[in-house]
């Protein structure tokens, strides 16, 4: 199998187990905070991430994956600024009504694409734009409803709209700067996430509910649902960082949007949630744009490796060029003032290197 067939399974992989651990937490958080009436939302975070560092170090212990430090300072702010984002996220949801929070999430896709193109000069084409715009008019479609504003919330969803679009590009430039792995960078950055939430997670969930997470009352079926979501919590962030790795932020977004979709017909159909011709007529729209941002994501990778192939040529044969000209510096001698008994002979790329 070639490098490349390995790529494209372990990107398949990772999608696929992206999508169904994500909407195997969104139903149980929504047994735990709708049913059970645990509503607090960022220290659960906390406690999903404080896990999944525990699960990490364990399978380090089992030489499952190498540890491979790097720069501190780098995993330190990307670890706060992750805790900040969720953090951000939560309040949004929690100042802001249902329809406005969906805008927000809905706002991150032309956020990073705008971010990107600015600073890493990255371009999308047309159609991939063309894509992603009937991918956002079928999930406004299908999830927007009222839009009511006000000051607080609208400050706080344009914060949690920069700092998730930062940390996910993040995500995506440390793994390919630093050359470390999705496990790598999960189990360095985790700590600071998790230690992000927990101290700010009880505040945060106070101002939001008007209770105390530790003045709750935890019933067996309570701690049940909490256990089994911080476990499924583990599927879930080991595969964002896997995602965003092997793809792109935009992609991960996309994927995002598509679980969206899944949460919405699941709750229909095992919850009995209420369901409108708008939600399905929102659902096929997102449903072409997804189909439509796949096929040409993947129609451009495989134009543009052709391009960086033949990119790459006309830099070899430089190379071999500044290689001859070092040996003989147009007067025939070598770089030490030595002259040659015979011009040298390349009889392969390796005596080239050598």
């Amino acid at each position: 199998m070639s490098e490349n067939q390995k790529f494209q399974l372990g990107t398949i992989g990772a999608l696929t187990l992206s999508v169904v651990s994500s909407v195997s937490i969104v139903i149980c958080n929504k047994a735990l905070i709708t049913t059970l009436a645990f509503t607090f939302a960022t220290t659960l975070t906390s406690w999903h991430l404080l896990v999944t560092f525990c699960s990490l170090h364990v399978a380090l212990w089992m030489k499952l994956f190498e540890h491979k430090p790097f720069d501190a300072r780098a995993v330190m702010g990307f670890g706060i600024l992750n805790g900040i984002s969720i953090g951000l996220l939560n309040l949004s949801l929690g100042f802001n009504s249902v329809g406005f929070y969906q805008m927000t999430k809905l706002a991150i896709i032309p956020c990073t694409v705008l971010l990107e193109t600015l600073f890493f000069r990255k371009k999308f084409s047309r159609n991939i734009q063309l894509s992603l715009g009937i991918l956002l008019l079928g999930v406004g479609i299908a999830t927007v409803t009222d839009l009511q504003l006000n000051f607080l919330g609208s400050i706080l969803s344009l914060l949690a709209i920069v700092t998730t679009c930062v940390a996910q590009i993040m995500t995506n430039t440390i793994q390919k700067k630093f050359k470390v792995s999705s496990t790598q960078l999960l189990y360095q950055s985790c700590p600071y996430q998790a230690l992000t939430l927990f101290i700010v997670g009880p505040f945060l969930d106070g101002l939001l509910t008007n209770q105390n997470v530790f003045a709750f009352k935890y019933t067996p079926q309570v701690l049940f649902f909490i256990v089994l979501s911080c476990m499924i919590s583990v599927s879930v962030n080991f595969s964002t960082f896997m995602v965003i790795g092997k793809t792109s932020p935009v992609t991960y977004q996309v994927l995002g949007h598509l679980k969206t979709c899944l949460v919405l017909a699941f709750g229909y159909i095992l919850l009995r949630d209420p369901f409108s011709w708008r939600n399905i007529l929102g659902i096929l729209i997102a449903v072409v744009g997804m189909v439509l941002y796949s096929y040409c994501s993947i129609l451009e990778n495989q134009q543009q490796k052709p391009s960086e192939v033949s990119a790459q040529l006309p830099q070899a044969k430089e190379s071999e060029s500044d290689v001859l000209i070092s040996m003989d510096n147009g007067s025939g001698r070598l770089s030490d003032g030595s002259v040659p008994k015979s011009p040298p002979v390349w009889k392969s790329d390796k005596d080239l290197q050598a």
